[in-house]
């Protein structure tokens, strides 16, 4: 199993131990870029919350660069990458 595999399904943020998404909590994909196919958890985003600069390492900026992600219009369930920042 790679990398980009070992991470599917599994929730942005989460303690590497329990990195699985929760029954109780509304969760949005991550699609593209260095984070595609992690999930976000949503479930306090309100619906004006359109993007979300996450912390990765993996990234171009590498440690300390963060991802920027953008709800895909209507479709609350997916966030697309729209580059990396510093």
């Amino acid at each position: 199993m790679d990398e980009v595999e070992f991470l599917r399904g599994r929730v942005y943020g989460a303690d590497h131990d329990d990195a699985g998404p929760r029954p109780d909590r509304v969760y949005a994909q991550l699609v593209g870029g260095p984070l595609d196919g992690l999930l976000l958890d949503v479930t306090d985003r309100s619906a004006h919350d359109r993007e979300a600069a996450l912390t990765t390492e993996i990234g171009r900026y590498g440690p300390g660069g963060r991802a920027l992600y953008e709800r895909r219009g209507a479709d609350d369930r997916r966030f697309d990458w729209r580059g990396d920042i510093p």
